[in-house]
């Protein structure tokens, strides 16, 4: 028998030929199964099938073949154990050195369309994660390697010290925990989903890391980005860039808002622009030109240097209008070519092509110091069939349309959050105010003569009267609110002495 053992068994085979021709030629003896023998043998790869070990046949259709005390003793004996030595000796037992396994494809199965249940479960791999966490466990003395792109410095230390580092063992164990966790959540996760239960008792939760950023918020906080291992299509992390350096900690969550945005407005044209978490100008129009234009009318200072997010291709003519200010981020299904070609002219610009389909994810996480909140994302749509008319005066058709188009807005505008739309764009907002009133009072102002005639929207009930009675002095007609104060009175008559139509909801938006 040779010095050393390496036990393969991979589902994802990529360099592990040519990994296991290097452990051959450094005195390994290689243990293999089912299609990685296979594979060994092709290649003229010395190997022992793991029945010649185990002195039992794989059994069960393979579902048996590794949980074995001949396979499990070889990874856990302490190498340095009297005992365990004398126990291994009368058993005839050999030491296991190193573990390269990589498990069943539960991921890549469910990810198919259509997947069935049974298929899904047949994926689920029990004697690989088995020994993985044997061969962690007892990383004193076995090395174990989950991905490929560290066989390298593997074989690279084997040919200079004969064996792995005691760092590198423990770097590799802790991976390897990594490894087995995350495919134990991702497994706990889909039977959760499929079962229908919500808000369970121990919520799991694993993502895959796209890069490391330059900062977080600010240049003295550390920060990378993650995405979960089955994000949508249409999330952010899955974003094709074409140009322009790499994203930030805040171009990610202010893109972010932009796109969880656009997606209120399916049917039409649309562009939205964000600073800092909250919309600062958002239009819809004939064509994406038409809405950008808009949306950059809404508000030409603050869009400097901001996000525009749009829902059809970028144009030629819309290039152009885009290319006249600095912006950070433009997101679009797509642009054409002669698009790129004016925005590429200008080297900061990042240019990101995304489709634009519906958000997939069910919750919403949000951390606080030793914890996190968990809540169901906020898909609350309304229709004017929704809405409750309460003051003498009804609102037009118009009207309707420019207050719902509002309340699609300020939905993502934090709280306290004031919305004004005219001519299907915003013409004001004021968001993060600790009174209400304050907040309309940054909107009506923004807005100042474009309010006569517009329409108003409020995330949450007007406390009082006074929001109203503002709004009524920049001339704003219509006003869209939850309602449930106890002062709904007040407010509902201030608008009637005003001549404004105001519509409860009886549904709230807030966003801390």
């Amino acid at each position: 028998m040779a010095n050393k053992r390496a036990l393969i068994s991979v589902s994802d085979k990529t360099g592990i030929d040519a990994f296991a021709a290097e452990l051959v030629k450094l005195g390994f003896e290689i243990i293999s199964t089912g299609g990685t023998k296979t594979l060994f043998e092709s290649k003229g790869i010395p190997v022992t099938g793991i029945s010649d070990v185990t002195g039992f046949p794989e059994i069960l259709d393979g579902r048996v073949k590794t949980l074995h005390p001949a396979v499990h003793s070889g990874l856990l004996s302490v190498r340095d154990s009297e005992e365990h030595r004398k126990q291994m000796q009368e058993l005839n037992l050999g030491y296991i050195d190193l573990v390269a396994v990589n498990l069943y494809p539960f991921q890549q199965t469910i990810a198919k369309p259509n997947v069935s249940y049974e298929d899904a479960i047949e994926n689920i791999d029990i004697g690989g994660p088995s020994m993985l966490r044997s061969a962690a466990k007892n990383h004193a003395f076995v090395t174990v390697v989950v991905d490929a792109a560290d066989y390298p410095q593997v074989l690279e230390e084997l040919r200079t010290h004969g064996d792995t580092t005691l760092d590198t063992r423990k770097k590799l164990a802790a991976k390897t925990f990594r490894h087995t966790s995350a495919y134990d959540a991702l497994i706990g996760d889909y039977l959760t989903t499929k079962l229908g239960e919500t808000l369970p008792e121990r919520v799991t939760v694993t993502y895959e890391k796209v890069q490391d950023l330059r900062y977080g918020e600010n240049p003295h906080q550390a920060a990378a980005f993650y995405k979960k291992p089955l994000a949508g299509a249409g999330s952010l992390a899955n974003a094709e860039q074409l140009h322009g350096k790499e994203l930030s900690y805040n171009n990610i969550n202010d893109a972010n808002a932009a796109l969880q945005i656009l997606r209120e407005f399916t049917d039409e044209p649309a562009a939205v622009a964000v600073k800092h978490m909250n919309p600062c100008g958002v239009g819809i129009g004939s064509d994406i030109f038409e809405a950008y234009t808009k949306a950059y009318e809404a508000d030409p200072t603050s869009i400097f240097g901001g996000i525009v997010a749009l829902n059809r291709p970028v144009d030629a003519q819309t290039a152009a209008k885009l290319n006249e200010i600095f912006l950070e981020i433009v997101i679009a299904p797509d642009f054409a070519p002669e698009a790129l070609e004016t925005l590429t002219k200008k080297k900061n610009i990042r240019l990101l092509k995304l489709p634009f389909v519906p958000t997939e994810d069910k919750y919403v996480v949000t951390s606080v110091e030793g914890g996190m909140l968990l809540q169901e994302t906020d898909k609350k749509q309304l229709t004017a069939a929704d809405l409750k008319v309460v003051t003498e005066r009804a609102p037009t058709e118009e009207e309707l349309k420019q207050l719902l188009f509002a309340w699609k807005v300020v939905k993502h505008v934090k709280s306290n959050a004031i919305a004004l739309a005219n001519g299907n764009m915003t013409i004001g907002i004021g968001a993060g105010q600790m009174n209400r009133v304050g907040s309309a009072r940054i909107a009506l102002e923004q807005a100042g003569e474009k309010a006569q005639g517009a329409a108003l929207a409020s995330d949450a009930f007007f406390p009082m009267g006074d929001t109203v009675e503002l709004a009524a002095k920049y001339g704003v007609k219509a006003i869209i609110q939850p309602g449930g104060s106890i002062k709904d009175e007040e407010s509902i008559a201030a608008a009637n002495a005003a001549g404004i139509a105001m519509v409860f909801t009886g549904v709230r938006h807030f966003k801390h």
